[in-house]
């Protein structure tokens, strides 16, 4: 499966800032959007503003198992990188 990465960087509460991928089956700029707003939501960072000015789309990938079973599930997978609770 390939999977389509979007490049996400937000301000957290705090101040800092988080830098996470969303992946998603299809590339669909605002289903990338919905699904880091529902992330981020579900760590307490609601608040963030986020736009296709924070998460854009950056690259295809193939996926493993893991982010496909994902992505099957929820309808997307965070790959957490700086700054991710």
């Amino acid at each position: 499966m390939d999977i389509h990465v979007y490049d996400t960087y937000v301000k957290a509460k705090d101040g800092h800032t988080m830098h996470f991928d969303v992946f998603t089956a299809v590339k669909d700029d605002q289903k990338a959007i919905k699904s880091a707003k529902e992330w981020l939501t579900s760590i307490g960072e609601g608040e963030a503003l986020i736009t296709s000015k924070e998460c854009n789309f950056c690259h295809i990938q193939s996926a493993s198992n893991n982010v496909i079973e994902a992505i099957n599930k929820d309808g997307y997978f965070i790959y957490k990188m700086e700054g991710c609770k």
